[in-house]
């Protein structure tokens, strides 16, 4: 043959064995089997979150613990370069008394509207809002300068939540006997939602955000709420004559509120899933505030009417400690340190707030402010977003 035609089926021969082997690798191997093509890497499923929660809420941390992302000077960027305050509202003389915790001094006074009740720290961290509650404004205060705003008009806000969404504050107008879900910057009215109880004033929301317990004060009965669509979708009253309901948290695994009873002396505690007949704990005279530690492993529970803060153990549930503040006092609404090695309660009775220390219970300080000191807030406080009240943070 001739050389070119040898070297044109050499050529002929080389190019059959590649379509061969090509066909082998797309339809079938050595045994003949059919196989198809290697398909591209298929794009990785989303995570279903471990929790199921209010569309919109950022997503839970930690499914057992809704207390999780408070842990020690965990400070959101938003609040970082805030300067620590505490800020307490008199509610006899019509001010907010600033005090720097390093020093113990109130460094400044300021003047708002009638009758505050509760310094609430807002959704988005960036706001203190003053509950005028005679006054019926809510007056803000800029944390990072210490300054007041304008005042905006809110017809009884007692206290003031935020939903976990952020969509909505939802003011608890106490004498209106109304829940009042209004925009959470504006503070325009967008829904109302009108109650059969009488004074609602506290109160805090499951650990999917869907729903929130309040106390109703004057009438001694709980209520639970539809966060989305907003409304009261159950109601009991609890089983001691006289009941006077007060702060409201939830436990660290969602699975338990506890209500404290001014009346009672004591704690409610009731499953919120179920919202069944609740069990009761004694803690002492006139039990008021909930404040949970940094840990989440306890509780600090203040009793008003004694001067007294029962330290609660969750795993335990019981009481393991109870703190007396020398000379008395009348420990009410505050809240924990950033760090949480000190807790901040106002006197109710006593024109002063008291600082504690929560690893040994001693009495830090005793500092004399305004008439009526009620619901103070430690800002800036760990945590992503604000539920409202003295400071309520997830």
């Amino acid at each position: 043959m001739h050389p070119n035609l040898v070297k044109r089926a050499l050529l002929a021969g080389a190019a059959l064995a590649v379509l061969a082997a090509c066909g082998a690798g797309a339809r079938g191997g050595p045994d003949g089997a059919t196989r198809a093509a290697v398909p591209a890497p298929a794009k990785k499923a989303a995570q279903k979150p471990a929790v199921d929660g209010l569309p919109g809420m950022p997503p839970v941390l930690d499914p057992k613990d809704v207390y999780a992302a408070d842990r020690p000077n965990r400070l959101s960027p938003v609040v970082r370069d805030f300067p620590s305050r505490v800020y307490v509202p008199n509610t006899e003389s019509d001010t907010v008394s600033v005090i720097d915790p390093r020093t113990y001094q109130v460094i400044d006074t300021l003047r708002v509207g009638r009758q505050p009740q509760h310094v609430v720290p807002s959704w988005d961290l960036k706001t203190l809002w003053v509950n005028n509650d005679r006054g019926n404004t809510l007056t803000p205060i800029d944390p990072r300068t210490g300054k007041t705003g304008r005042s905006v008009e809110v017809h009884d806000p007692y206290n003031l939540y935020f939903t976990p969404d952020g969509k909505y504050a939802v003011v608890m107008a106490s004498l209106d006997r109304e829940l009042v879900f209004r925009d959470p910057h504006t503070m325009k009215r967008v829904r109302t939602e009108p109650v059969t109880c009488y004074g609602v004033n506290h109160a805090d929301f499951s650990l999917d955000g869907r729903y929130f317990i309040v106390s109703c004060e004057f009438s001694g009965e709980l209520l639970k709420v539809d966060t989305a669509k907003m409304k009261v979708v159950a109601q009991q009253r609890l089983p001691f004559p006289g009941a006077m309901p007060q702060d409201v948290k939830v436990s660290p695994d969602g699975k338990r509120f506890y209500v404290a009873d001014m009346k009672a002396d004591g704690m409610w505690i009731v499953d919120g899933d179920t919202f069944g007949k609740p069990a009761f704990l004694h803690t002492g005279k006139g039990c008021h505030g909930l404040y949970v530690s940094r840990d989440s492993r306890r509780m600090y529970v203040s009793n008003r009417g004694e001067g007294t803060i029962s330290v609660f153990d969750f795993a335990a549930n019981e009481v393991t400690d109870t703190w007396r503040l020398p000379q008395g006092g009348s420990p009410d609404m505050g809240g924990v340190s950033a760090d949480g090695k000190v807790l901040w309660l106002s006197g109710r009775y006593n024109s002063e707030v008291y600082a504690i220390d929560t690893g040994t219970g001693r009495q830090l300080a005793r500092i004399k402010v305004g008439s009526g000191p009620h619901g103070l807030a430690v800002y800036p406080q760990p945590g992503r977003y604000s539920l409202g009240h003295t400071g309520v943070f997830r």
